[in-house]
């Protein structure tokens, strides 16, 4: 080997970049695409990949009370030579209702991500997407959004909560998720408010 690629390969090998004038066309080192062993392997560019550890839970409650009371009295005196009379008439009515809904849900995956573009102010899209299939089930996981390059970990992960913009998907296809859907005849009367 020669002294000029053995000074090459040293200083691949300490990280340090490899001065212009010492490249030549048959070395296997290119500068632009160059980290060396203790880089920071975190993602920075378009095509780098990260780990997004998702877990999301939202539970969401509201009730409603309602007391309504009403009351008419009606009044009327008559008096005759024979006498007097008092008649009287009264209606009253009470009203009361309450609702209440709420609703939960949790998700909990892991889901590799690829940078697809570097925003002007440095943040970077990412854009994954899994599919598993069992039993004839197939679940599909989509994520996008953005991130910034310091809320990635040092061993290139990241939370979903630390996801700006984000657009977490996760739907089923197959039998268990058609048998859970409500039949045409269901959703027309229960449109019409028969149910």
């Amino acid at each position: 080997m020669s002294s000029k690629y053995f000074l090459i390969a040293c200083l691949a090998w300490l990280s340090v970049p490899v001065p212009a004038h010492a490249q030549t066309s048959g070395s296997m080192i290119n500068p632009d695409t160059y980290r060396g062993l203790v880089a920071d392997r975190r993602a920075h560019q378009i095509g780098d990949t990260l780990t997004v550890i998702v877990t999301e839970t939202a539970s969401a409650s509201a009730s409603a009370n309602t007391d309504a009371n009403s009351s008419v009295q009606l009044g009327a005196n008559t008096q005759t030579h024979s006498g007097s009379h008092s008649y009287g008439l009264g209606l009253s009515g009470d009203d009361a209702g309450q609702g209440k809904t709420s609703r939960a849900g949790a998700l909990q995956a892991q889901l590799a991500v690829r940078v697809i573009a570097v925003e002007g102010d440095g943040m970077l899209r990412i854009h994954g997407a899994q599919t598993v299939a069992i039993n004839g089930e197939k679940q599909q996981f989509v994520l996008t959004g953005l991130v910034r390059s310091e809320d990635i970990s040092s061993n290139n992960t990241i939370l979903s909560n630390r996801i700006s913009e984000a657009n977490i998907e996760f739907t089923g296809r197959g039998d268990i998720s058609e048998a859970q859907k409500h039949s045409v005849l269901y959703r027309i009367t229960r449109w019409l408010g028969l149910i």
